[in-house]
């Protein structure tokens, strides 16, 4: 054989043997965290909602930038073994983004989406705490204060409460959309809804989505004996979003 051929074949198998030594793997946290960072854009979406539906989705962007930043320092430690940084740092800024702005949004709703005079109250603020519940006082002090005054809340509305779905004057709000509030009306709780009477030409169309409401706060603490389908609260309302 002669010495050409050596030289060629000892070439290849160089050739062959650095290419193995420079093969670096795909880091997975880097695919994964761009991926995350990606559906970080649900943090700003949903920030039309308010500053409270934007935080149950925080985790999504907050976890992006674990991933990435983990990512990131692992490959560039291990230069020799791991690839894909420019991954890591887009996921990592990404996710940033959406998280920084959802959240400036959502604050910005929530400060501006109370119309001037209302005070803002929420089903949470309806519910009485185990003190007063031990005392049978089953309307809270705060709530009960707000008797006869204008005050704004925010809740999905209960499909089989409308008597039409398009120009709809009266429904029951209330506090969520799962099956706690939209399932048997036996397992609703008094202290989870409101019956809404808007006012005047005020009417809405039903969707699924969250409701701000604004009017009058009425009590009717007679109907606390009377079961889940009788309101113990309503509200004669003339702001309505």
């Amino acid at each position: 054989m002669s010495s050409t051929s050596l030289d060629e074949g000892n070439s290849s198998e160089q050739l062959r043997h650095n290419g193995a030594l420079e093969y670096r793997a795909l880091h997975t946290g880097a695919v994964a965290g761009l991926v995350l960072g990606i559906a970080s854009v649900f943090t700003l979406a949903i920030a039309t909602s308010g500053i409270e539906a934007c935080l149950m989705v925080c985790p999504i962007p907050l976890i992006a930038m674990f991933l990435c930043l983990r990512a990131w320092l692992q490959i560039r430690q291990h230069s020799d073994q791991y690839t894909g940084r420019p991954l890591a740092i887009a996921g990592f800024v990404l996710a940033t983004f959406f998280l920084v702005t959802g959240v400036g949004y959502g604050s910005y709703v929530y400060a501006t989406e109370v119309p001037e005079g209302y005070t803002r109250i929420t089903f949470g603020k309806m519910k009485p705490n185990e003190i007063e519940e031990r005392g049978r006082k089953l309307i809270p002090d705060d709530i009960a204060a707000l008797q006869g005054q204008k005050v704004f809340i925010k809740g999905y509305i209960r499909p089989d409460s409308l008597a039409i779905r398009k120009n709809a004057k009266n429904f029951l709000l209330v506090r969520d959309n799962n099956q706690c509030c939209f399932g048997d009306f036996s397992k609703v709780k008094y202290y989870d809804q409101i019956q809404v009477d808007l006012q005047g030409s005020l009417t809405v169309d039903y969707s699924t989505g969250i409701f701000r409401i604004g009017g009058t706060l009425q009590l009717h603490p007679e109907n606390l004996l009377r079961g889940p389908g009788t309101p113990v609260f309503s509200l004669v309302a003339d702001h309505a979003k």
